[in-house]
């Protein structure tokens, strides 16, 4: 199914182990700008709360529900979106990329916003 876009497909990274700035690992003058997350599911709010944890600090360690990203040109992204809800997992734009004179992440998020270099 992928095959068609497999050229297309400038970077893929499993939300784990860095949570939502381990794609700075990845990346040279970039800046990946994170403004359409999923929500944060109740199990993260918890940890947050019962831990008092930071905002900032949560979305560093943890994957906050979110997974996989793929870093694909606008254009082919909706049928994407559409291959992988017709496997039943959910799939969104969560953001976009900038370029920049160095690597940076952005999350803009009900918590507020975080910037990760």
């Amino acid at each position: 199914m992928l095959d068609g876009y497999r050229s297309q497909i400038h970077g893929m990274v499993h939300c784990s182990g860095g949570a939502q700035t381990k794609v700075l690992h990845f990346i040279d003058d970039l800046h990946i700008i994170k403004n359409n997350l999923f929500p944060v599911p109740p199990l993260f709010k918890l940890i947050q709360e019962e831990s008092k944890t930071s905002w900032q600090e949560m979305y560093k360690v943890f994957n906050m529900g979110h997974r996989m990203e793929l870093y694909v040109p606008q254009e082919i992204a909706q049928e994407l979106i559409d291959i992988s809800k017709s496997f039943g997992v959910d799939a969104q734009i969560i953001g976009r990329v900038e370029a920049a004179d160095k690597k940076q992440v952005t999350i803009q998020s009900e918590f507020g916003e975080f910037i990760y270099n």
